[in-house]
């Protein structure tokens, strides 16, 4: 077992892989990844499957019966994601039986649907119905019109991974929307124990756009605050969970079996060459929270990462210090989280469509 990365899990850090396909499954990798890397979680997203799916020939059999039973594209992406994911949860299985929250598999609602509450409801009720695991989540976007689907689903005790959050305003009303949920399912009578949901944060996007302003802006003051946004943000994001994990509501919900929304660092690959491939993980060892991992960041971890102990907890009032910083050398730190909101929605319909395009192509092969 990796040491390192066992001392990350050992400080309260739930590792999850950012990555899924048939071969990992099928050949044992992934179950060698919870054995041996301290994985105790997967999310996924269309990019993902898309890589898999024309990577692979595991996925041909299955690609050519769905074709000669006359499925369209919409039908075949459905089938041949749900059934990896619910395999997927089949290995995850005894950590999700272990554990209050981990060994969970996230499957995506249709990124089109992210402007519309209603057809993301139905996207996450077929998805949740056709896995069929308990230790599945589903992926709703936290956008305006993502919030009350949210609310909906945990309603009725689906479990939720609440992805493409950017900014503490929004993430105080994803907070918002699973509690409501909660209150909702124990006013109906459901067993909360059995709901569980994380807030995906993303994090290296959030300096890859800052940074590429404060470069723009060029003073010494703002070039010396490059690498600092995405950290700072994430912490106060986790001061805003503790503060709400502190409240009578949220206790309220604790003492009739409620999990906690936990916070997930996202998007934790390091895309500037100039900073430590490992300060997402690093900078954000904090107990109770998720980090889903590419697996190239995962093994530059194992490799070389350290856990220099709880590097959130106490750090808020610097994080806010940065913040003040960003916004005096001009920075708009509301027009930053608005745009990586609406570059976010439409990298996951690029995404999507990108998955659309390969499974077509994969379709047209079972053809010939």
């Amino acid at each position: 077992m990796s040491d390192r990365l066992k001392a990350l899990s050992d400080a309260g850090v739930s590792i999850w892989l950012d990555d899924l396909s048939r071969e990992r499954i099928e050949t044992g990798n992934l179950a060698e990844l919870v054995k041996d890397k301290s994985v105790v979680g997967v999310t996924t997203n269309p990019t993902i499957f898309a890589s898999a799916i024309a990577d692979g020939e595991r996925y041909d059999d299955q690609v050519r019966q769905l074709v000669a039973d006359g499925a369209d594209v919409d039908k075949v992406i459905f089938e041949l994601t749900t059934d990896d994911v619910r395999n997927a949860c089949d290995v995850l299985a005894p950590v999700a039986e272990s554990t209050d929250a981990d060994g969970r598999v996230s499957i995506e609602v249709e990124p089109d649907l992210a402007n519309d509450t209603e057809a993301t409801i139905a996207s996450a009720q077929r998805l949740w119905q056709k896995v069929d695991k308990a230790n599945a989540l589903i992926k709703i976007p936290a956008t305006e019109e993502g919030l009350p689907a949210i609310t909906a689903v945990i309603a009725q005790g689906i479990s939720v991974n609440v992805t493409l959050i950017f900014s503490v305003e929004r993430y105080r009303k994803v907070m918002d929307a699973y509690l409501t949920g909660l209150e909702q399912a124990r006013d109906a009578g459901l067993d909360l124990s059995k709901i569980v949901s994380v807030a995906s944060f993303f994090v290296s996007r959030v300096d890859s756009e800052v940074d590429s302003q404060l470069e723009e802006i060029g003073t010494d003051e703002a070039l010396a605050l490059r690498g600092k946004a995405a950290v700072a943000n994430a912490r106060i994001a986790y001061g805003a969970f503790v503060e709400v994990s502190e409240s009578d509501r949220w206790k309220q919900l604790a003492e009739a079996g409620a999990n906690p929304q936990r916070p997930l660092w996202a998007s934790t690959g390091v895309k500037n060459p100039d900073y430590s491939d490992t300060m997402y993980v690093t900078d954000l060892v904090v107990a109770d929270t998720v980090n889903t991992m590419p697996e190239k960041t995962m093994n530059a971890f194992a490799d070389h990462g350290e856990v220099e102990g709880d590097r959130v907890t106490g750090e808020l009032e610097g994080a806010q210090q940065v913040f003040d910083q960003l916004r005096a050398v001009g920075i708009d730190l509301d027009e930053v989280f608005l745009n990586l909101e609406t570059e976010g929605v439409d990298k996951f319909k690029k995404s999507w469509t990108e998955l659309v395009e390969t499974v077509r192509g994969q379709m047209e092969q079972a053809k010939s």
